[in-house]
């Protein structure tokens, strides 16, 4: 089934379970103070949406990029999830999670969107860079499962149909360079393959 996406795409930090330990106390103290008890929502405007095939840009002010690949949970009618699609969240990388990361989130194409959608919940996600198997992460282990994590976020903002929200950036996502080859794939779903190149300079 081919993706027509909806009016936005959420990210969400903190939601795979070796990501939000690896801060251990650093949550109880400023500015954390305790651990998140709602989803840790970020957007992915517009701007920030790429395809498959397409060159990811890096910033002249980066010199690599983290390369998260997740799974896309696309919103379907009554609020619940209609199917899955691959995606490579791209930041560039940052330590904090107390502000919205705009500046290094939301730079141009930095979000790689599949076209094609399952209706099978995926298992696993593989991220390869150069033909190397980087980074392998389980929906096994978000800490809001799938249903969790939609109805947490209904809570407080109404998602719609085509609407697309992240699972979550998996903690040892790997690093990519100026013109390393990017691969990311799960079950059931042709695989985004996207080059780092540098970024074109404005006129």
């Amino acid at each position: 089934m081919r993706l027509d996406c909806g009016n936005a795409v959420y990210g969400v930090a903190l939601n795979f379970r070796a990501e939000l330990d690896s801060l251990g106390e650093q949550l109880h103290r400023d500015p954390y103070k305790k651990p998140p008890v709602a989803p840790v929502l970020y957007l992915r405007p517009r701007n920030t949406w790429n395809e498959n095939g397409a060159a990811i840009r890096l910033p002249a002010d980066a010199q690599e990029l983290k390369m998260a690949g997740t799974v896309g949970v696309v919103i379907g009618a009554g609020f619940v999830a209609a199917g899955f699609v691959v995606i490579n969240d791209v930041s560039i990388p940052h330590a904090s999670y107390y502000r919205p990361a705009i500046k290094q989130r939301c730079r141009n194409g930095f979000c790689v969107i599949g076209s094609d959608i399952t209706d099978r919940h995926p298992g696993e996600i593989r991220t390869w860079i150069n033909g190397e198997l980087c980074c392998r992460a389980s929906l096994a282990d978000l800490v809001r499962p799938i249903d969790r994590l939609i109805a947490d976020i209904g809570e407080f903002l109404t998602l719609q149909p085509g609407d697309i929200v992240l699972a979550g950036e998996p903690y040892d996502a790997p690093l990519a360079r100026l013109g390393d080859r990017v691969r990311v794939e799960i079950d059931e779903l042709p695989a985004l393959e996207n080059d780092v190149v540098a970024e074109v300079a404005s006129k």
